[in-house]
């Protein structure tokens, strides 16, 4: 693929719902996907209809309720699978069936008990059965991240021929590094010979903490989908984070890469999926956590309070968040406290901070974290004891 465009494939509602204890109903999953497609996510996996009949309700529902993303349905390389998925798909205005099958001698041999030879007839009657129905054909090569290389290139080039328009190239254990992931692409790209019929995906998993290292490391060598969730959820650790690999190819403007996603709804929309889920998102999170715009050394503090481009590489604003937080501790210097005093409507002189400085140490030691009731507090002794 040639193009700049980045396709963002959110898959929150289908491998991130796998995650224990946060399933939504129905309702909560349109109200997700309505988000998703506000956000400006090109395709949302809405769900495995044949995995229950919830599952299949909420595709139906959710292809009736969205308009702009194409609406994606998982299935195995099983023709009930894909009627299944057919069927919840026919008020969809833009639809996808998702299919596949293992890719790796792991799974081929311990999973399916199979041949590669009969996993590859598989793979391709799954999708020519598929394309009887819906254009739209993405095919996962699940565990590829641990497939033989030549095979791989195999399933990709028949399945493309057999009509795929997407095929995903999923690390699926989350094994790779990000530049084996990076390697393997480039190779598909480079070495399947119908390779320009179709999109290269990235799927990737966080096992090791390298799902976004390696989709990026994907899209640089020619992939053009990153399937990834809100706020990073998914199955085990997790799938790569959404908020993360936009905001990593908007910063780095020289990989000339971009996505549709409108990024200044990126924080709402975590916070949305994070209470619907009941999943609470870590504190020190890139790009969404509590923390990831918040500047408590002092030495950090002076630099941000001097050039807020010392200490940060995004704009908050650029993601939703109102704006970066100078957090009071004892690790705090003086040009965060003469800050935050003043924006309390105090003003003191050079010598008088030295003094409030000593009993802010004190202050913060005991409390931990000061607000702005501690340090107002602070200034109405220091002023009585003045007077």
């Amino acid at each position: 693929m040639s193009s700049n465009k980045v396709y963002i494939f959110d898959t929150t509602l289908r491998d991130g719902e796998q995650v224990p204890g946060c399933q939504l109903n129905t309702k909560e999953k349109v109200q997700v996907a309505r988000a998703l497609e506000e956000l400006g996510v090109d395709i949302i996996e809405a769900g495995f209809p044949v995995s229950s009949p919830g599952d299949f309700d909420s595709v139906v529902a959710i292809s009736k309720a969205v308009s702009n993303p194409v609406i994606c349905a998982l299935t195995r390389a099983v023709k009930a699978d894909i009627d299944c998925a057919v069927n919840a798909l026919q008020y969809a205005k833009r639809k996808r069936i998702h299919t596949g099958i293992g890719s790796s001698d792991i799974h081929i041999q311990h999973k399916f008990n199979s041949s590669r030879e009969k996993i590859l007839e598989q793979a391709v009657d799954a999708v020519k059965y598929a394309k009887q129905y819906v254009e739209d054909i993405e095919f996962y090569a699940e565990d590829a991240g641990r497939a033989d290389l030549r095979f791989l290139a195999q399933m990709v080039e028949a399945v493309i021929d057999a009509g795929a328009t997407v095929v995903n190239i999923p690390d699926t254990t989350g094994y790779c590094l990000p530049e084996q992931y990076g390697a393997k692409i480039k190779f598909l790209a480079e070495h399947v010979n119908n390779i320009h019929k179709a999109v290269i995906s990235c799927h990737c998993h966080n096992d090791l903490g390298l799902a976004t290292a390696n989709s990026i490391a994907g899209v640089v060598n020619g992939a053009r989908q990153i399937e990834c969730t809100i706020n990073g959820i998914g199955e085990r650790a997790g799938n790569t984070s959404l908020e993360e690999v936009v905001m990593i190819l908007q910063a780095h403007k020289n990989l000339h890469l971009t996505t549709g996603v409108n990024s200044k709804k990126i924080y709402s929309t975590s916070q949305l999926v994070s209470r619907l889920m009941n999943m609470q998102v870590q504190a020190n999170k890139a790009i969404v956590g509590k923390n990831a715009f918040s500047h408590s050394s002092g030495i950090h503090q002076d630099g941000f309070l001097k050039n807020r481009d010392t200490y940060e590489v995004i704009n908050p604003a650029d993601v939703g968040v109102d704006q970066s937080l100078i957090v009071l501790t004892a690790r705090s210097g003086r040009a965060a406290l003469k800050h935050r005093i003043g924006e309390l409507g105090y003003k003191v002189s050079k010598e008088e901070l030295n003094t409030i400085y000593q009993r802010f140490l004190e202050m913060a030691d005991t409390l931990k974290q000061v607000e702005n009731k501690d340090l107002q507090q602070l200034m109405e002794e220091f002023k009585n004891v003045e007077a």
